[in-house]
């Protein structure tokens, strides 16, 4: 007989009920695991066709897997016609000012591989590297490599180039050139094989390329010792620090084989210096190896990477075969996905789309190092008191930063050449297209960067990785301190991420991952899977309310100290790491703000990025089910809006404002008309039919104040600090916030037919984003770049050159809709202010 009929009534019921709540939790239980399994595999499956990549950006060519210590791949080339520039020829890493006319990836996709073409006027050649992903075997598969050299139109007919192939190894392993050693180097192909803990054993073969390729011709003694149409190889056993110094390493190898021909031969008799700049050939084991060529005229070889656990080795062949059907797959899903709308539906917008989307995603890098943190932990990093800024300083420079990690990320980045490393506040805009492209990316970046949170929710704005990455960035700077926030714009994918899955929710059905069967579309198998995208949510979940409420907590604003009144007594906000000069941490670095600084500074952008937060955390916490949460969002959320309004409006100006304490102690606005005024607007915060978007919309639409023929300037023409100092956010075109509000004016354009600011919307819409594609697409084809900024009087492009970071929001700007039809000006009937005629 069942034991329960042996129990009194009650407790029967109880021990039902409790049955029945362990099975219930025993179904949720597994059906999370079930989830959590089905995000492994599919992490799996994605990460096998994510591990390869040119994954060093900072390069113009470097490539490794996204293992924290393995092989790294990587190029470097020069013209040998004098014995004077040659080492301020030599190409490796990605610098302005360095006689391009213009670099970058034509077509990429991450997951398969692309073209990239180094036009490098300086030395008279343009370098094609077509990189391209083999799958399978267990190892994350193979690849292949193809490096081409063409003269360019003003290059002599006997143009020489001397070109270096590298790989190197950290961690782990063993790599070898299994040549039989020859002292005058290697007339076929090079081949080197090594095996690590996670790639297994491999192959690296450097083939000598088609019969066309061309090499100098003997015409000195030092021929026969080293004759220029083999491969020099050289094998070193090196320091890991020094691995990523490959210049300082070829150089110093140089130097001995100068030195010996100097010695042999004098000056009188000395080589060529093709022959001169030349490696010494002594190949075998070690953890770097340089395999140099010297090439007369165009030039063509392989790479080939192979895994041994892949089905069949990758020859030259199965390159050529992949490179086309990469291309092909490339151009058809950009076809799908991000072709350009009227008026851009043109060949050439088209091309230039390509170009600034792929060397998007052409930058996304792995970055694996330690960084420098100052926990110190200082009172005077509160900065409660007047005159914070100098105790500030003072504090830091009795602090004690120490080197924490290391850490790795996968995330792209801001310019190949300047800022080759992770930017908090630019990744969230970086992403915007790619989530478009493939959601999983996207997904995979984003938490990427969540894992890099302590304990108490701080992520470090700047991700400065290593020895390596600290060579870009001045020491002053490569301090990060746990009190300094930066923009939460990674909340923009996850709100793209749950508008994604509420579409696909009302769509039809779409095939689905099985753990028996994992099939579909590698870029969207989280949207196409609502169980496997619910439990990444949930995993990630407690990091964003960690991240939320470190906000809340370190970049608080004093409302109560100063009887300010408010609906709120807690709803205020203010950037940490303000000096009167910089708020760098709010990523506007030199806008206006009150001067001087106060500790009971107010600032609108900062309380507008925690309404956009909350209002994306609170989505999240309603698409998990997590009802005590949303509630406390909402009321978290009124309360901002709320406090926008009465900390921040100003009736008289009819703009919103930054606040500060005046000399009585009292509340008081600090208006600059420009970008942090518009920020309410650009974060979408105000309702359709709010009336202060009548003023606002004036303020953009004005060319006396922002509006230019080329984009929406900084900071307003009226005001006194209008292009002074710095000038980096005080007149500039950024296209940035240029995106923001472009994207607003369609919210606002498409809201109703009865909203009263749709048809001017429409109208300013349509002008900004005719405006700026079509100038940031005429500096691309004239110059060969995009740029960090525009000038608002010219259009020209400046500042920092190949900034295919949020630059590359021009992408996403060119496949909104064309509303133009029945067009009015913008402005007030400005001749200047509208779009141009034509295109």
């Amino acid at each position: 007989m069942d034991m329960l009929h042996h129990l009194p009534a009650p407790w029967r019921c109880c021990s039902a009920l409790l049955s029945l709540l362990l099975l219930v939790l025993g179904h949720a239980q597994a059906a999370d695991n079930d989830a959590n399994i089905l995000i492994t595999e599919i992490e799996r499956k994605s990460n096998d066709s994510l591990l390869w990549g040119p994954y060093k950006p900072n390069l113009y060519f470097g490539a490794r897997p996204r293992i924290p210590k393995s092989l790294t791949t990587g190029l470097l080339w020069a013209k040998v016609d004098n014995f004077i520039d040659v080492q301020n020829n030599f190409r490796h890493t990605c610098e302005q000012n360095e006689g391009m006319v213009g670099y970058g990836w034509d077509e990429y996709d991450v997951r398969n591989g692309g073209r990239q073409t180094i036009h490098d006027s300086g030395n008279a050649i343009d370098i094609t590297t077509e990189w391209v992903k083999i799958p399978g075997g267990d190892h994350g598969g193979s690849w292949g490599l193809r490096v081409k050299g063409t003269p360019r139109e003003d290059a002599p007919d006997d143009l020489r180039t001397t070109v270096v192939f590298y790989t190197s190894l950290e961690g782990i392993g063993t790599l070898k050139v299994t040549n039989p050693k020859n002292m005058v180097g290697y007339k076929g192909t090079v081949n080197i094989e090594g095996e690590t803990p996670e790639l297994g054993k491999f192959k690296l073969d450097v083939t000598t390329g088609p019969e066309s390729n061309s090499h100098p011709l003997p015409g000195h003694p030092s021929w026969a010792l080293k004759p220029l149409n083999r491969s020099i190889v050289h094998s070193f056993q090196l320091p890991e620090i020094a691995l990523f110094q490959i210049k300082s390493v070829l150089f110093q190898n140089m130097k001995t084989v100068v030195d010996a021909y100097r010695e042999k031969y004098g000056t009188d008799q000395h080589p060529m210096p093709e022959q001169t700049f030349t490696l010494s050939n002594e190949a075998g084991a070690g953890n770097l190896h340089m395999v140099q060529k010297v090439f007369v005229g165009p030039f063509e070889f392989d790479v080939l990477f192979s895994s041994e656990s892949a089905p069949e080795p990758v020859t030259s062949e199965l390159v050529t075969k992949e490179i086309k059907s990469v291309t092909e797959a490339f151009s058809e899903r950009f076809s799908q996905i991000l072709a350009p709308k009227a008026p851009f539906n043109k060949p050439e917008y088209v091309q230039f789309g390509k170009s600034l989307f792929s060397n998007l995603i052409g930058g996304i890098g792995y970055f694996y190092g330690d960084s420098i943190v100052d926990r110190s932990y200082a009172p005077e990093y509160e900065e409660e008191n007047e005159g914070f800024w100098d105790e500030a300083a003072e504090a830091r420079l009795r602090g004690d930063p120490k080197l924490e990690g290391p850490s790795e990320l996968f995330t792209a980045i801001p310019s190949r050449p300047f800022f080759p490393r992770g930017f908090l506040w630019d990744e969230g805009f970086h992403l915007l297209p790619v989530v478009d492209w493939d959601v999983d990316l996207a997904l995979q970046i984003v938490k990427s960067w969540f894992n890099l949170m302590d304990d108490d929710g701080w992520i470090a704005r700047e991700q400065i990785l290593g020895p390596e990455a600290r060579t870009k960035v001045p020491p002053e700077f490569q301090i990060q301190y746990p009190h300094y926030a930066n923009p939460p714009t990674l909340f923009f994918i996850l709100e793209a991420f749950i508008d994604k899955l509420r579409a696909n929710a009302t769509a039809p059905s779409s095939a689905t991952w099985s753990r028996q069967d994992i099939s579909g579309d590698i870029h969207s198998a989280y949207v196409n899977n609502p169980e496997v995208a619910l439990q990444y949510l949930r995993n990630l979940y407690p990091l964003l309310k960690r991240h939320y409420f470190w906000f809340r907590k370190t970049q608080y604003g004093d409302i109560k100290s100063y009887d300010r009144e408010a609906y709120s007594s807690r709803e205020a906000y203010r950037w940490r790491g303000r000096t009167p000069r910089h708020i760098l941490t709010s990523g506007l670095d030199d806008y206006p703000r009150a001067q001087p600084p106060h500790p009971g500074e107010l600032h609108l952008d900062l309380i507008s990025w925690m309404g956009m937060m909350t209002r994306s955390i609170k989505r999240i916490a309603e698409t998990l089910s997590e009802t005590d949460d949303v509630a406390e969002f909402a009321a978290y959320e009124d309360a901002i809006l709320h406090n926008i309004d009465d900390l921040h409006w100003s009736e008289k100006e009819q703009m919103y404002c930054d606040a500060t304490i005046d000399d009585y102690e009292e509340h008081a606005l600090v208006c600059h008309r420009g970008y942090v005024s518009l920020f309410p607007f650009l974060l979408g915060l105000l309702p359709s039919d709010s009336p202060k978007i009548a003023p606002i919309l004036d303020l953009i639409a004005d060319p006396a104040q922002l509006w230019t023929n080329y984009g929406i300037r900084s900071l307003s023409l009226t005001e006194d600090l209008y292009a002074t100092d710095e000038n980096y956010w005080r007149s500039p075109i950024w296209i940035n916030i240029n995106y923001l509000v472009v994207e607003r004016l369609l919210d606002l354009a498409q809201s109703s037919s009865s909203s009263p600011h749709a048809r001017r919307a429409r109208d300013l819409y349509t002008a900004l984003r005719t405006n700026l594609v079509r100038n940031v697409y005429a500096q691309w084809r004239d110059t060969g770049f995009a740029w960090e900024q525009y000038n608002p009087e010219t259009g020209a492009g400046q500042r920092t050159q190949h900034f295919t970071g949020w630059t590359s929001l021009v992408v996403r700007i060119m496949r909104m809709p064309d509303l133009s039809g029945g067009q009015a000006r913008a402005g007030d009937g400005d001749a200047e202010g509208g779009a141009h005629d034509e295109l």
